[in-house]
């Protein structure tokens, strides 16, 4: 494909500042793609925010992060209308969901009253104060990051406001060769930041998203795409399945997971590739599948084992 290169640009870029993190990279990259929002999970200090950052900056976009915190109101967020003596009028003074890419940083230290703030951000792409609505740029992109859930301070995310969340992706230990590769740019740097340049502009952004809906699909990997959906409905460990909207989304990351490989059209393997970032939060698990350690994953792993591939 023609936009090999711009995509090439983009994943170098992020490659020479997140270290170790390719998969995780590639996901967001792909997220991005398919015009969808990405939630970074994993302990502190495994680069969450610095591949957020990353991903903004080689983008070339406006972006803002918001620290989430216990007392953090939704007002704080979207912004609100602040009467002017002077006019005899309210103005509304825009909060930092107004840019395009958002740094949403641990954004489950923050009550569901403030995190449900973003679901019309992330589901319509605007903002409604006062009764009014108020559009976000096209290129409007949440890149949230959490604690696990079991640490201290935090609160769960509400399902309605993870299933905003095209992809939840995972973040852990890199490799020991990766870390001994960020140390040393991180002694080169003389402990300065890590930065990212801008590598494409908002038009190439426009047609590589563009691009990516446009891939070819055949018709076997649609219903290749309804089996895996509707076999996570049907698992005995699982007690609410993936929802058609997830087929949706899997199907648009399956898309857009090609047009980053290179090709012009969907393949299992690219459907296999995203699975488990796509679907592993829009999985509740019975009690007793929790209780055996059974997780998300696994059932998706089985998911995967038990539908048959397209030829």
């Amino acid at each position: 494909m023609s936009d090999a290169s711009p995509l090439s640009r983009l994943t170098a870029a992020l490659d020479a500042a997140v270290f170790g993190q390719q998969r995780v990279l590639e996901d967001l990259v792909t997220a991005f793609l398919a015009r969808g929002h990405v939630l970074l999970e994993g302990v502190p200090g495994v680069a969450k925010t610095l591949t957020a950052r990353s991903m903004a900056g080689a983008l070339g976009l406006l972006f803002t992060r918001i620290q989430f915190t216990p007392d953090l109101m939704p007002a704080d967020i979207l912004g609100t209308n602040v009467f002017q003596p002077q006019d005899h009028a309210f103005r509304l003074v825009k909060g930092p969901i107004f840019t395009e890419v958002v740094v949403a940083d641990e954004i489950n230290r923050t009550p569901p009253k403030t995190q449900a703030a973003l679901l019309e951000a992330m589901e319509e792409r605007q903002v409604t104060i006062d009764g009014v609505s108020h559009a976000l740029p096209p290129h409007f992109f949440v890149v949230a990051t959490q604690n696990p859930l079991e640490l201290e301070g935090t609160y769960p995310l509400p399902e309605a406001q993870l299933d905003r969340f095209l992809m939840r992706v995972r973040v852990g230990y890199p490799e020991a060769s990766a870390e001994t590769t960020m140390l040393r740019a991180f002694h080169q740097r003389e402990g300065k930041p890590a930065t990212t340049s801008q590598v494409l502009d908002a038009p190439t952004l426009l047609e590589l998203q563009s691009r990516a809906a446009r891939v070819s699909c055949d018709d076997s990997i649609i219903q290749y795409v309804v089996a895996i959906v509707r076999e996570t409905r049907t698992n005995p460990r699982v007690r609410l399945g993936a929802s058609p909207r997830s087929a949706q989304a899997l199907l648009a990351a399956s898309k857009a997971r090609a047009a980053l490989m290179g090709t012009d059209f969907v393949t299992p393997d690219d459907v296999k590739a995203v699975t488990f970032s796509v679907l592993n939060h829009r999985l509740l698990l019975k009690a007793e599948a929790e209780v055996e350690g059974i997780t998300a994953d696994d059932v998706l792993k089985q998911t995967l084992e038990r539908v048959r591939v397209p030829r």
